[in-house]
C-alpha cells in the first residue's frame, strides 16, 4: 500500500442528504462546542487518521458515473484505490506535493500538478478534492465557511468556495456517512457529488 500526501487528496466526494430547518453560521460566529472543537481539530494532523470504504456517485450534466472506493489516511498521506469509476476500471491514484499521478487499465498512467487537475484530465469531473479530507471529519476546510448545525449541535452543511456540502449521520454517532456536494454552474444546471461511507 502506498501514502501520498493530503494536498493530492482524492477522486472521492461527498454525501446525500437535504437538510431542513437548521441554524446557519458563518464560521467567525460564536459556535457550538463541538463544532468549534471540529474547526480547532483542522490543523491538528493527527486527526488525520482514518480509513473509508464506500461508493461514490457524480452527475454533471455530460455524465454520471458512481465507484466503489477505499481510502487510508496517515497525517498528510494517503492511499486512494477506485473500483468501477465511469467504466474505466480499477484505478490507483497517487501522488507527492506538485505531482500527482492516476493509473488505471483503461487510461495508462496519467500526471498533473494538483489532484483537481488530475481528476479533470482523467474524467472530465471537477470537484473541490482537497477540502474533502475536512468535510468527511465533519469541519469545514476554509475559515470562510457557512455552518449549519442540527439539534445535537453536529455541522450538517458547509458552505464555501462555491460548493454546497450537506452531512447526515447514522444514529448518534459525530461522523457523517454520508454527504452531496452541489455546485451551481452559470447555465443554472450542477455538478452533484454523492458520497456514502459504509465503513469507517
Amino acid at each position: 500500500m502506498h501514502f501520498y500526501p493530503k494536498q493530492s487528496l482524492i477522486v472521492l466526494c461527498s454525501s446525500m442528504m437535504i437538510l431542513t430547518g437548521c441554524q446557519s453560521l458563518p464560521i467567525s460566529q460564536k459556535l457550538p462546542p463541538l463544532v468549534e472543537q471540529n474547526i480547532k481539530n483542522t490543523t491538528t494532523s493527527s486527526t488525520n487518521q482514518f480509513n473509508l470504504q464506500g461508493k461514490i456517485g457524480i452527475k454533471t450534466p455530460q455524465q454520471s458515473g458512481s465507484a466503489f472506493f477505499t481510502w487510508v489516511q496517515q497525517q498528510d498521506q494517503f492511499d486512494i484505490e477506485l473500483s468501477g469509476i465511469l467504466g474505466i476500471g480499477k484505478t490507483q491514484i497517487t501522488g507527492e506535493l506538485g505531482k500527482v499521478e492516476l493509473n488505471s487499465s483503461r487510461t495508462g498512467l496519467i500526471s498533473a500538478e494538483t489532484p483537481e487537475e488530475l481528476l479533470e484530465i482523467a474524467t472530465g469531473w471537477q470537484a473541490p478534492i482537497t477540502y474533502i479530507i475536512d468535510w468527511v471529519q465533519a469541519r469545514p476546510a476554509t475559515s470562510q465557511a457557512e455552518i449549519s448545525t442540527d439539534s445535537s449541535m453536529r455541522p450538517t452543511q458547509f458552505i464555501e468556495e462555491g460548493w454546497v456540502v450537506d452531512l447526515s449521520y447514522k444514529d448518534q454517532t459525530n461522523l457523517p456517512n454520508r454527504l452531496v456536494l452541489k455546485q451551481t454552474l452559470e447555465s443554472g444546471k450542477e455538478n452533484r457529488i454523492t458520497m456514502v461511507i459504509q465503513n469507517r
